[in-house]
């Protein structure tokens, strides 16, 4: 399937059909005839088999684009475009496991990073630290073997945990290159005695450092592998899923937040990404969740909100269009006392315009990014959206001065 195409037919059996719907990565409904069901995207793009079924959905943004948008994750992890090389791979999962594997490659050239893992262990040797409440509890008195604890400097770390699981899963997953394969595997055997994750865990933490830099843009591909294993539905029910399928209107999301945060950076102030402080009632029973307020000093030297951004990767469905995403923005320019307020789609899904909200005296604007961009170009057009929001508002503080 393309994202956003018209739905296709497959034949599919009702367990078939059943595990598609309960994972809902695409959206199901019946064909012409039984036994023949349709089948369209449900916002995801990527490769996966689901209940047996191998589904692939490629991307309507190019590969190299989404690649871009993916390095401004919220939490973003030291990886951007221009250290990522995606091959000529049209379809998401065969390019994600590319990239990765001459990362993971590049990364372990120079050898395999160590570090410092604080161990606990009984010893017939007391090595670093007696740990004396253990050894009172565990050995009743004995003197060996003793509870110590110790700092063991290997290659059994948190880096090197995450790029064994990612090259491991990588391997098992659908529609990964023979040249590909042949390097995941070298990248595992180069990470003898490291650890293997334990699957349903969370996964280990790791801090970029100068020591690690090396390991950086690996290390945000892996996470970004793993991240794919399971999708928990509305009901808290995990679904395993085995291949990689990433979310597009969270990824338009985090590029639009974190990449504006930088762009606002320069004019002062500070940007709180969903910042979920405020509430639409006295009661604080119905919670607000902007993508993005922008905060600054006022003259008596309190923070006040002076813009809300929230993205739009399309157009909500339904009879309304849009309308629900200018109601939802009312409603947070009236919660937090703005009378201007932005709302970021991506091109084709709506175009730029400016709403005046009759009787209330505030504006809603609307604008459009075009994903088809060059990277440079898609910075560049966030740098004029910052811009307008600055200008915005600092035209509505100067109208409402001479008020």
């Amino acid at each position: 399937m393309t994202e956003g195409g018209q739905p296709v037919e497959h034949e599919l059996t009702a367990e078939q059909a059943v595990a598609l719907v309960a994972a809902k990565a695409v959206r199901v409904s019946p064909g012409t005839r039984a036994g023949l069901w349709k089948v369209r995207d449900n916002g995801y793009v990527g490769a996966a088999v689901i209940g047996g079924v191998e589904v692939r959905i490629t991307p309507k943004t190019p590969v190299d684009r989404v690649f871009f948008l993916l390095g401004y994750a919220r939490r973003p992890r030291g990886w951007r475009q221009g250290e990522v090389d995606a091959g000529d791979h049209p379809e998401l999962l065969p390019a994600l496991a590319h990239a990765y594997a001459l990362a993971a490659d590049r990364a372990l050239r120079q050898g395999v990073l160590q570090g410092y893992l604080e161990m606990e262990e009984a010893l017939p040797v007391v090595r670093g630290r007696i740990r004396e409440a253990d050894q009172i509890r565990r050995r009743y008195g004995l003197p060996l073997p003793v509870e110590v604890r110790y700092d063991d400097y290997t290659v059994d770390i948190a880096e090197n945990r995450l790029l064994l699981a990612a090259s491991s899963r990588l391997l098992r997953l659908p529609g990964v290159a023979v040249q590909t394969r042949r390097t995941l595997r070298h990248v595992i055997a180069r990470l003898a005695g490291v650890t293997a994750l334990v699957p349903g865990r969370p996964l280990p933490v790791w801090r970029p450092s100068r020591i690690n830099t090396r390991y950086h843009t690996a290390l945000g591909l892996a996470e970004l592998v793993l991240r794919g294993a399971s999708y928990e539905l509305d009901d808290g029910t995990a679904v395993r899923v085995n291949g990689l399928l990433v979310e597009m209107w969270r990824v338009f999301e985090d590029f639009v937040t974190v990449a504006l945060t930088e762009a606002l950076r320069p004019y002062g102030g500070r940007s709180e990404l969903q910042d979920k402080r405020h509430h639409l009632d006295h009661g604080r029973r119905v919670l607000l969740n902007p993508d993005l307020v922008r905060y600054v000093i006022d003259s008596g030297g309190a923070e006040i909100p002076a813009a809300v951004v929230d993205s739009k990767y399309k157009i909500s469905t339904g009879p309304e269009g849009h309308s629900a995403d200018l109601y939802q923005m009312l409603a947070y320019c009236t919660v937090l006392g703005l009378d201007h307020g932005h709302l970021v789609y991506a091109e084709g899904g709506a175009e730029p315009y400016r709403h005046v909200v009759r009787g209330a005296g505030i504006e809603i604007m609307q604008h459009a990014i075009d994903l088809t961009l060059p990277p440079a170009d898609l910075l560049d057009a966030i740098e004029r959206l910052a811009e307008s929001i600055v200008r915005t508002d600092d035209d509505h503080e100067l109208m409402a001065s001479y008020s």
